[in-house]
C-alpha cells in the first residue's frame, strides 16, 4: 500500500506551491458520514524532519490531497492547525461539504432535491460531479438555516414520499448525489473476512415512533385536518412515541395517506446499528452498501454504511464502519 499526501499552498494572487508530505505524515485518519457532516482528514505532521524542505509552509485554507495507490481518496481544505513546542503538528482538513455549513434563506416551490443542490452549489461556487435526478417535486421554505440541513431536508422529503434514499458526498473535490441502491460494493466483511471486532445495538431512543400524526391547515375551511396512524401493540410494548409534523397544503387526502403509510413503515420499529472493525478496503465510504456476515446474530445482508473511518499507521490500514440495519 502506498499512501501519498500533498499540501498545496493557496497564495491568492501568487503561484500555488505544491508539497509532497508523505514522508513526514503520521497517523492519518479519513472519515466520511452519510448525512449531516463533511468528510475529513486528520494527521500529524512531524516538524524538523530531514525530509522537510526549508521553505515548506502550511496554512488554513491550503488544499490537502490524499491518494492510496492509484485511488483518489480525499481533496479538501485545512481548517485547523494545532501545534506547540512538540515536533508533532496536528492538521485537520474538510472536503467541500464543510462549506455547506454556511447559513442562508431559501424558498423553493415545485423543485426536486437535485435542483436544490444545484442552486445552492451555484450560489456558493461549489463544484459538482455526478448528480442523480431525484425526480420528486417538493416545497421548502428555510429561513437562516445551514445549507447542508436544507439539502438534507430535501433528500429526506424525497425519501419519505417515494422510498428512494439518496446520499450526498464529496468525490475528490466534486459534490455528488447518488441513489443508495446504486452504491453497492462486491465486498464481504464478517466472519473470517477482514472483520476482527463488532458491536450490536438495538434502540427505540432515536427515530422510532409508534404513533404518527400529520396535519394540514385547510385555508378554505379555516380548520386543521389531522391524519393519524398508530400501532396499539407497540404502544403497549414501548409506551407512546409520537411523531407530529405538517404536510404540504397542496397534498390531497390520498397523498397524505400514502405518506402516512410510508412513515409508519419506516419509523414504527426498533433502530438497529452495528459497528464493525476490520482490515481496510479504500473503496468503502459512508453511503455505500457492504455485505456483512455475522453468524452469531444471524446477519447476512448488504447494509448501508452510515459512518466510516479509515486509519493509516505505517503499513497498517484498518477501518471502522457504523452501519444501519434495515
Amino acid at each position: 500500500m502506498s499512501l501519498a499526501v500533498k499540501i498545496i499552498n493557496r497564495q491568492g494572487g501568487g503561484a500555488d506551491a505544491e508539497w509532497d508530505i508523505s514522508e513526514i505524515v503520521e497517523g492519518l485518519s479519513w472519515k466520511t458520514s452519510r448525512i449531516g457532516k463533511a468528510g475529513s482528514v486528520s494527521f500529524n505532521l512531524i516538524k524538523g524532519s530531514p525530509f522537510q524542505a526549508s521553505h515548506f509552509t502550511y496554512n488554513n485554507g491550503d488544499i490537502v490531497r490524499v491518494r492510496v495507490d492509484d485511488t483518489n481518496v480525499f481533496h479538501g481544505y485545512i481548517f485547523s492547525i494545532d501545534e506547540g513546542r512538540d515536533e508533532a503538528v496536528q492538521i485537520t482538513a474538510y472536503d467541500q461539504i464543510r462549506y455547506l455549513m454556511n447559513t442562508d434563506t431559501y424558498v423553493f416551490t415545485g423543485v426536486t432535491a437535485t435542483e436544490v443542490l444545484r442552486r445552492i452549489a451555484k450560489d456558493f461556487n461549489l463544484k459538482l460531479g455526478d448528480v442523480a435526478d431525484t425526480r420528486h417535486k417538493i416545497q421548502l421554505s428555510e429561513d437562516g438555516q445551514k445549507l447542508l440541513d436544507i439539502i438534507c431536508k430535501a433528500i429526506t422529503l424525497t425519501y419519505e414520499n417515494t422510498g428512494r434514499d439518496y446520499c450526498l458526498y464529496d468525490d475528490f473535490g466534486a459534490l455528488c448525489l447518488r441513489e443508495v441502491t446504486d452504491t453497492g460494493l462486491d465486498l464481504t466483511v464478517g466472519d473470517g473476512q477482514l472483520m476482527y471486532d463488532y458491536e450490536v445495538k438495538r434502540s427505540i431512543d432515536s427515530d422510532t415512533y409508534n404513533q404518527i400524526k400529520l396535519y394540514k391547515d385547510n385555508k378554505e375551511t379555516g380548520k386543521r385536518e389531522i391524519y393519524l396512524a398508530k400501532d396499539s401493540v407497540n404502544i403497549k410494548r414501548w409506551g407512546l412515541l409520537q411523531l407530529y409534523q405538517s404536510v404540504d397544503e397542496k397534498k390531497n387526502a390520498a397523498q397524505i395517506q400514502e405518506l402516512l403509510n410510508n412513515l409508519s413503515l419506516m419509523k414504527n420499529r426498533e433502530t438497529k446499528s452495528l459497528k464493525v472493525s476490520a482490515l481496510g478496503d479504500i473503496r468503502v465510504r459512508a453511503g455505500i452498501r457492504v455485505r456483512i456476515v455475522i453468524s452469531e446474530y444471524g446477519v447476512d445482508q448488504a447494509l448501508i454504511v452510515d459512518e466510516c473511518t479509515h486509519d493509516f499507521d505505517g503499513a497498517a490500514h484498518t477501518m471502522t464502519l457504523d452501519l444501519r440495519v434495515v
